[in-house]
């Protein structure tokens, strides 16, 4: 929840009106960091590049502080100026950024803003660059970026031309993918705007993939970036693929909240399960820091539903990989149970549904006849939106889903809060997957399960009761 964010900031002759917003900015990001995210701590730092051509002018440095007034003050003598081509010292830029500022914080921002590529024909094919061969000082995109990573600062960029697309391509190729806002100028109220959306952004996306992964990952921020090189988003040929056949197992949804707090109601004899045929891609098109997830076929349905099947990454040789599995599709079963309660109220008082897909646990033999385990959904297909992570973080505040994990406190009396809330907005109702569940009984619910702790440090210490929550008429917490 502590964050150093730095500006990385082209301050060349054409950069005038991204100076004067980063400037605007930074009050209203602070503002709504607080309203959405109180325990978020920030510090702010900037760095600005010119090119080589302006000596001493072509670095200025601000430190990392948490006096925002200072910071504005000092973006008063940031000026744009001109130099004698249009490619940049945006390796010197980041460098700079990377090594002179103090970068103390466990979540590290680093929010580029430029218009034009470093030089060299690497990047560009401008016949304006001054430094054909790359940068006169030796630094190039590998040895800047490996100096991030090896410091665990998270790369976001501000769009503003596509004279920066080449530039962008090899960064992915040495990073992994990293999210791109489009800063494009105009109405300087709007870009001001724009950048107060992009750095939120940024910050509640670092602080999500930073307590997601935890301090004591031995994997870095940037083993999930990397990972997603590896992906194929495409949907897959399903007429080449071989038909398989597994089983599903699930529980059946619970009657009552005494059912939900016994533990012993989610006993594998208590599982339903039924022969299923499925196909499914050969290489995921998404990773989460968990899961891989593959496109999948229900072939024997008419017609033939899409689905998504997850797996875990990493189970552990000691665990038995059955057992999370399970986990899995107890916390989709208890959180199903819970909405539809929610909903009941919801409905007469015209407040947005919140359900739950039905997840069920496949358990199939592979080529190898290593018995595999998938948990089974069916595919969303709209945007996917992450609106809080059982860390804590609201990563998009919508009011309604903050209700319902309140509710979910307050129904269970004190008992479990489900959070992770993340899926698809329609218009009178959030379909929603891959929940967590905070519970005072610390063996059920799997590791994403913070216990008494994660309930009161991660929920109650972050919430603030909304309209919402008053409909429902929910004690204020």
């Amino acid at each position: 929840m502590e964050v150093d964010l730095c500006f990385v900031l082209d301050c060349s002759g054409s950069m005038g009106p991204h100076i004067a917003a980063a400037k605007d900015c930074i009050l209203q990001v602070s503002n709504y960091v607080k309203h959405t995210n109180p325990s978020i701590k920030l510090r702010v730092g900037f760095c600005g590049y010119r090119d080589h051509y302006n000596g001493l002018n072509r670095l200025q440095i601000f430190d990392f502080n948490d006096q925002y007034d200072q910071f504005t003050q000092y973006m008063q003598n940031v000026l744009p100026i001109s130099n004698d081509d249009l490619p940049e010292d945006v390796l010197g830029g980041l460098n700079a950024a990377i090594t002179q500022l103090n970068w103390q914080n466990s979540t590290r921002v680093l929010l580029h803003i430029g218009d034009y590529p470093p030089h060299g024909r690497r990047f560009t094919s401008l016949e304006d660059d001054k430094y054909p061969d790359g940068d006169p000082n030796g630094l190039t995109a590998e040895s800047v970026l490996e100096k991030m990573q090896s410091k665990n600062i998270l790369y976001f960029f501000g769009k503003i031309t596509d004279y920066t697309d080449k530039m962008l391509e090899i960064f992915r190729s040495i990073i992994g993918e990293f999210p791109v806002f489009d800063l494009v100028g105009g109405d300087p109220i709007v870009l001001v705007d724009k950048l107060i959306k992009a750095t939120s952004s940024s910050i509640t996306i670092a602080v999500s993939l930073t307590s997601i992964i935890g301090s004591n990952s031995r994997d870095s921020i940037y083993t999930l970036q990397q990972r997603k090189l590896d992906m194929d988003p495409n949907e897959p040929n399903w007429d080449i693929l071989p038909l398989q056949k597994g089983t599903l197992l699930w529980y059946c949804i619970p009657e009552t909240l005494d059912n939900l707090k016994n533990s012993k109601y989610f006993n594998k004899s208590n599982l339903f399960s039924k022969s299923f045929s499925f196909k499914i891609a050969s290489r995921p098109f998404s990773a989460g820091v968990e899961k891989y997830a593959y496109f999948a076929r229900d072939v024997k349905s008419k017609p033939a539903k899409e689905m998504v099947m997850k797996e875990y990454l990493k189970v552990g040789e000691r665990n038995n990989p059955l057992e999370k599995y399970l986990e899995a599709v107890e916390v989709s079963t208890v959180a199903h149970f819970l909405s539809m309660k929610f909903n009941l109220i919801a409905e007469r008082k015209n407040i947005s549904k919140v359900n739950f897909l039905n997840v069920k646990l496949l358990r199939c033999s592979s080529i190898d006849v290593r018995t595999r385990y998938y948990a089974i959904e069916p595919r969303l297909n709209a945007e996917y939106k992450r609106f809080n992570v059982n860390t804590g973080v609201i990563t998009k505040l919508r009011d309604t889903l903050e209700a319902f994990a309140h509710f979910t406190y307050e129904y269970t009396e004190g008992y479990l809060v489900v959070c992770d809330l993340q899926g698809i907005e329609l218009i009178d109702e959030f379909l929603l997957t891959d929940p967590a569940i905070h519970c005072i009984d610390p063996l059920r619910f799997g590791g994403t399960n913070f216990g008494e702790k994660g309930i009161s440090e991660l929920f109650l210490a972050n919430h603030r009761c909304n309209d919402i929550c008053k409909k429902l008429k929910l004690r204020n917490v």
